[in-house]
């Protein structure tokens, strides 16, 4: 599948777009659709999540917005500098600075799984982010399947660039992978996580960004 620009009325995935049509009956002030990537047009790093949470970004229509799992990403886009405040608001006058974040899925999945001909079908469109991506900008992966998600994107074989928490991987084309765990609730209150480490990867980013 060729790269394509995100389709804020895309219904490709039927479990996802059926689902999504339950959403909007029960919760009718919901987004409840396709949530784009936020942020900088012309990014030098480009952070790449799972999904839209239920009641976050797909209430929201605003990446990690609105829910438990943005708290962290973005008090620590603040401290280093990638962002004007510290909280994510829809609406509000919040503005990333050389930074944007996407999803490898753009639609809400059920108990927040999608499930991997649906993971494959949104590849498109983060095919099209990567390609659009500035030479040596980073890609920052929360969790493993954002990080097998941007290789399958750039037609790579996982098992070259094994998932590890902190790690960085020189993709061919300039690209620069740094992988982290999700700042999911589940992470975070469990410690797999937490905010020292969060701190560690992002200080890494920004050193790579301006070129350290």
């Amino acid at each position: 599948m060729g790269a394509v620009a995100f389709d804020p009325a895309c219904r490709r995935c039927p479990r996802l777009s059926t689902y999504l049509d339950e959403v909007r009956v029960r919760w009718p002030d919901y987004h409840a659709a396709p949530v784009p990537a936020f942020g900088d047009a012309h990014p030098r790093l480009l952070i790449v999540g799972l999904a839209p949470g239920l009641h976050g970004a797909n209430a929201t229509g605003r990446v990690f917005t609105g829910d438990h799992a943005g708290i962290l990403l973005y008090e620590t886009l603040h401290r280093f500098g990638f962002s004007n405040q510290s909280e994510s608001q829809f609406n509000d006058r919040l503005r990333l600075k050389g930074c944007r974040i996407t999803n490898a899925v753009k639609c809400v999945p059920p108990r927040n799984r999608p499930v991997g001909d649906e993971i494959s079908t949104c590849n498109r469109y983060l095919r099209r982010e990567l390609e659009q991506l500035p030479d040596q900008a980073i890609v920052l992966a929360l969790g493993g399947i954002a990080h097998r998600a941007v290789l399958k994107a750039r037609g790579l074989r996982q098992a070259l660039y094994p998932f590890a928490h902190n790690a960085l991987h020189a993709l061919p084309g300039g690209l620069r992978l740094l992988d982290s765990y999700h700042c999911s609730r589940y992470n975070t209150q469990t410690r797999r996580l937490t905010p020292a480490m969060f701190d560690d990867v992002m200080r890494r980013a920004r050193c790579l960004v301006d070129g350290e």
